[in-house]
């Protein structure tokens, strides 16, 4: 079926792009893993748990969805740095860290991610702590080492990941689902903009820093982010709902039965609404900030163009 003549309950609000080519897709996401397998080398000399639970949080799973949006983006700003691949990869490694942490027993007591065993579970609760902190240290040192970089643009990007992670962001955003989340819905859109809209927006303003785009071009970007981060959410949500398998979803199911979610405050039908809302906002403010150019776009299609199973018809 095309992308034009997909049902309307499919979500395919980018109509009239096709699917990005998957030999680009792929050529970026290796160029992402090489780099990530640098920076995380494990040299047979000092070989310990602590490189070993870096390297599997960090390598061999998942979309790359946040690093291949800051390559997107600004390339199609117009950027080709190489320093690009070393800002995305700064990025996947705050996800990672991010991931980890959410996993512990003391957090969302996550078995499964990605396919296989939680890190915790893996190499212990210790370990993992470390692992977390190292992750995040080394993003920071990426980003402060980046060539090919102004030292203004490198300090702007230290400072926006800080944000990112600290209690403007993922941090915040973790103690509010586990201790401030009264299950409002404005509480559980904070939340959600702080535990999955942030990464993507530090993606995208990490894109633009670095291709230095007007404000207007970062302020459409940003908003994009945020309407991406909210669908991304619910998607995320309608994959936990009963009756998917975790083979598929590749992490726990279930766990989000009675937590405050907006699927369990308003119900799925006017979440499967607001769903479609956000996507429809994300593409205009991604439109808005990229005009035609069509990579970042089709990108995003690939993305969300179909719902997850588990969300009624």
């Amino acid at each position: 079926m095309s992308i034009q003549a997909r049902r309307h309950e499919d979500f395919g609000i980018f109509d009239g792009f096709p699917v990005q080519p998957p030999n680009e897709l792929d050529t970026l996401r290796q160029a992402i893993e090489n780099r990530l397998d640098h920076w995380l080398n494990h040299d047979a000399a000092r070989a310990d748990l602590l490189t070993s639970a870096m390297r599997a949080a960090a390598l061999g799973a998942g979309k790359r969805m946040r690093p291949l949006l800051v390559m997107l983006v600004a390339r199609d700003l117009g950027c080709t740095s190489p320093a690009l691949v070393d800002v995305a990869c700064a990025v996947e490694l705050v996800h990672a860290a991010s991931l980890i942490l959410d996993d512990m027993p003391c957090m969302d007591n996550a078995l499964l991610r990605r396919g296989r065993p939680t890190i915790h579970v893996q190499f212990g609760e210790d370990v993992t702590i470390l692992a977390a902190v190292a992750l995040l240290s080394r993003a920071f040192g990426i980003l402060a080492a980046a060539q090919d970089v102004p030292p203004a643009v490198r300090a702007r990007l230290v400072a926006r990941l800080a944000e990112t992670v600290g209690t403007q962001g993922l941090v915040q955003g973790q103690f509010l689902d586990l201790r401030g989340n009264r299950g409002t819905e404005n509480d559980i859109a904070v939340t959600n903009e702080l535990k999955t809209g942030v990464l993507l927006g530090v993606a995208v303003d990490m894109a633009a820093i670095v291709a230095q785009a007007e404000d207007g071009v970062a302020a459409s970007l940003r908003a994009f982010a945020l309407a991406a981060g909210h669908a991304f959410q619910l998607r995320d949500d309608f994959l936990d709902v009963a009756g998917n398998d975790s083979a598929v979803t590749g992490k726990d199911t279930g766990k989000d039965a009675h937590k405050a979610t907006l699927i369990n405050a308003v119900g799925q039908d006017e979440a499967r609404r607001r769903l479609a809302l956000h996507l429809h906002d994300a593409e205009r403010h991604l439109a808005a900030a990229l005009g035609p150019r069509p990579n970042t776009r089709r990108f995003v299609e690939g993305l969300f163009g179909r719902m997850p199973a588990g969300a009624p018809n």
